[in-house]
């Protein structure tokens, strides 16, 4: 059985840091579901879905966009 490759470390593999301001912006998707006189209420209704769902429904959305967006301002960049 081969053993497994180990990669010496480099200069380019210095230990990861998470220390960017951009991940404040974690905090978004964690506080608004949090405040719930935003969606504590039946109507306006879309599609005959009270607002209480299709809002829970944005807040994945606005998950997935702060995540993304986070994610992307935070990479580093990669070499071939």
């Amino acid at each position: 059985m081969a053993e497994p490759e180990t990669k010496e470390p480099g200069p380019e593999s210095r230990p990861r840091s998470d220390r960017s301001p951009w991940n404040w912006l974690l905090l978004i998707p964690i506080v608004v579901p949090v405040l719930t006189f935003i969606y504590n209420h039946d109507e306006p209704r879309l599609f005959g879905f009270p607002a209480f769902y299709w809002i829970q429904f944005l807040f994945i959305l606005l998950g997935v966009g702060t995540t993304s967006l986070v994610y992307q301002m935070t990479k580093r960049g990669r070499r071939p």
